[in-house]
């Protein structure tokens, strides 16, 4: 099935990206274009949201734990209203409410100040168990990222979540293989994912992360299962979209030149 909205939406946050981290000279656009799709499904589909009433209650709400890649969530936000999307390219900029990493005090629809590893997704365990005591039919949505995995504080989280059997908790991982320092597997080895978590006690969907039909339906079986917390393990590819960035680990946090991000928005359509 095709889901031809969709895809326009993700190339248009890709351009947002591409954008924003030129403005500021600064940030990371490789896993936030990793992310991209699972992003765009998350809001444009999935979850029941309010940009007119972002505190909205029996809300869903979305953890991005792998905080470095805010500007995936700025660009989703702005396209759904939360706020004018030229705020964009105020990215990193002092005075600017759109920081290096995500603050739940300044930019409406962020749910949690992330950017310490880890904590994004420590939270999300809590904030589902909250749900469940206040008896909300919200659903909790956390991304982390695969290099985020070799955090223990991961792992704490991981074994609460099951122990408290949290059904209405959903992890993403955007498994594209690279972090700063390189590929994963060079730097500290965390396969294999899905056997672990399922050791833990979690159910397990591993779908392509491009796939919007695999998405879609990851979401659906999530939300649909009971009694353990799930996790979607997304294959993705760093820098998805923009040919010179794809699978390269020099892409994590680097800004695109003039002339790259002129080639990167034209090959995703765009006008310069």
């Amino acid at each position: 099935m095709a889901y031809p909205e969709l895809e326009q939406m993700a190339n248009n946050i890709r351009i947002d990206i591409i954008r924003a981290v030129h403005a500021a000279g600064s940030g990371h656009p490789g896993g936030s274009l990793s992310a991209t799709d699972i992003v765009t499904a998350l809001y444009f589909r999935e979850m029941n949201i309010d940009p007119e009433n972002p505190k909205m209650g029996q809300r869903d709400k979305f953890i991005l734990s792998k905080g470095h890649a805010g500007p995936v969530l700025y660009s989703a936000l702005a396209e759904k209203g939360f706020f004018p999307k030229e705020d964009l390219l105020t990215f990193r900029k002092l005075g600017s409410k759109l920081q290096g990493h995500p603050d739940m005090k300044k930019v409406p629809g962020v749910e949690m100040s992330t950017g310490s590893l880890g904590q994004g997704f420590s939270v999300a365990v809590g904030m589902a168990l909250a749900n469940r005591l206040d008896e909300s039919e919200g659903r909790i949505y956390v991304l982390l990222g695969d290099g985020e995995l070799q955090e223990g504080i991961v792992w704490e989280a991981t074994m609460a979540a099951a122990h408290y059997g949290l059904d209405n908790l959903t992890a993403i991982v955007d498994w594209n293989g690279l972090q700063i320092d390189g590929k994963n597997d060079d730097v500290i080895t965390v396969s294999p994912v899905d056997e672990k978590f399922k050791s833990f006690g979690w159910n397990v969907i591993c779908i392509d992360g491009h796939n919007f039909e695999e998405i879609i339906s990851a979401f659906n079986k999530a939300r649909n299962f009971s009694g353990k917390p799930t996790v979607i393990i997304a294959k993705t590819i760093k820098g998805k979209g923009v040919s010179f960035m794809e699978d390269i680990a020099g892409w994590h946090g680097k800004a695109p030149s003039d002339e790259e991000a002129k080639n990167a928005v034209k090959e995703l359509g765009g006008v310069w």
